[in-house]
């Protein structure tokens, strides 16, 4: 199958600058492309993993794809999808965020060799004033700059000469890529096919015979309507440490019934036949969820590998059953790190004390009443005594005392000491 039939019954494409000719390039040879990230943070979110998905499946069918670190550019800032200016950085958060994000693609691509990456600074550093506005500034329109969308949508609020510019230096990338690597495809979001448009029509301008594309993905929406990839801890981060497998896991496992399939399209490497199984599973049987367990175990497969996914399932499976006394600190800080919960001021602390002052219970007639019925469980034991007294789990260095009510109701009361 050509690799672009595979995108289109995904959903995965959005524009494509000239939808025959890439088709048939891709159907003649395997193709050098590439999709750039720029180092404004150390660690992806996934939001930044949709394009790259792209970028693997195109590896997977033996393309040779090109990882570019925006050393440059993120110096500068992209005005795509923003309303004010960035806040620049400093060359030592760039280098340091460049670090963290190759060290996530290679997790991601892998170490067998068959992708590379690229680091625009390597060439924009080296660009003076003076070249940049004779070899470049002269082939840029104004007036067409000024309508693609990201500038556009800037206009009435303002945007710096600095952030207008950047368009010009993405156009540079492609060319530099086009030249040096061989590369004539572009993947980007939505938001970039106005920076992918520029770089072709540089290249254009400025080569013999050429043939560059580039293709955008579309805007992930969820079935309300609300954008995709946030939560009410905010971002979903590739790094552990922001957002630990548990966690991960669970932001796919709640997706409602309707995203499911599409994510499953969009989010793994499954073939045809076992996503429209998992498909019909939904309609049939919703209540068993199979599709959403099979759509959070691959992606966090992908992204932290068996490890991360077995960390999950252990913490899942411990916080159902309620038995979450072998939980590691670690597991239980990324279990709860968002979990609503008050704090007492010291441990050991009466339960019914301690569940009043952190808030889980309104009254301590209701507490009392609740310990006695044996609702509530400490640190993974149910406790039916009002007069006991609580301390932190064991695995936390005495900063949290993890309390659930009923069956599902999790609260993680920090200790002040």
């Amino acid at each position: 199958m050509n690799i672009i039939d595979e995108l289109a019954w995904r959903g995965a494409i959005n524009q494509q600058t000239d939808e025959e000719g890439l088709y048939k390039l891709v159907g003649e040879k395997k193709i050098s492309l590439y999709c750039g990230i720029d180092p404004t943070g150390d660690s992806m979110h996934i939001g930044h993993l949709i394009p790259f998905m792209i970028l693997k499946r195109f590896q997977l069918a033996g393309h040779r794809p090109v990882i570019l670190i925006g050393g440059g550019t993120g110096s500068i800032g992209d005005p795509s999808g923003r309303k004010t200016e960035r806040v620049l950085q400093t060359e030592e958060q760039v280098k340091h965020n460049a670090d963290c994000l190759t060290a996530q693609m290679k997790k991601l691509f892998g170490s067998d060799g068959n992708f590379s990456f690229v680091n625009n600074y390597d060439w924009l550093s080296k660009l003076s004033l003076l070249d940049f506005l004779r070899d470049y500034g002269k082939l840029f329109n104004i007036n067409t700059m000024l309508a693609k969308d990201v500038v556009a949508s800037r206009l009435e609020t303002g945007i710096s000469f600095t952030e207008f510019s950047y368009q010009i230096l993405q156009s540079i990338d492609y060319k530099m890529l086009y030249e040096k690597y061989g590369i004539q495809l572009q993947i980007g979001g939505a938001d970039q096919w106005g920076n992918i448009t520029n770089g072709i029509d540089l290249i254009r301008k400025t080569c013999e015979n050429p043939e560059a594309f580039g293709l955008t993905i579309p805007l992930m929406l969820k079935a309300d309507g609300t954008k995709f990839g946030k939560t009410a801890g905010g971002a979903v981060w590739l790094d552990p440490k922001k957002t630990s497998p548990y966690e991960f896991y669970q932001f796919w496992f709640n997706q409602d019934d309707r995203d499911v399939v599409k994510y499953l399209k969009y989010f793994t490497f499954l073939t045809k036949e076992e996503i429209e199984a998992l498909g019909k599973e939904v309609k049939d049987h919703p209540e068993h969820r199979t599709a959403q367990k099979r759509l959070a175990e691959e992606i966090t497969r992908f992204v932290h590998g068996e490890e991360g996914l077995a960390q999950a399932v252990k913490v899942t499976e411990a916080l159902f059953s309620g038995h979450i006394q072998e939980l590691t600190g670690e597991e239980i800080e990324g279990a709860f790190r968002n979990t609503k919960g008050g704090e007492v001021a010291a441990a050991p602390v009466n339960i019914v004390e301690a569940l009043v002052e952190a808030g889980v219970e309104k009254s301590k007639r209701q507490a009392r009443e609740d310990v006695t019925n044996g609702a509530i469980r400490v640190n993974g034991e149910q406790i039916r005594d009002t007069e006991a007294n609580i301390s932190a789990h064991p695995n936390t260095n005495g900063k949290f005392i993890i309390v659930r009510k009923g069956k599902k109701n999790y609260f993680s009361i920090a200790v002040k000491k």
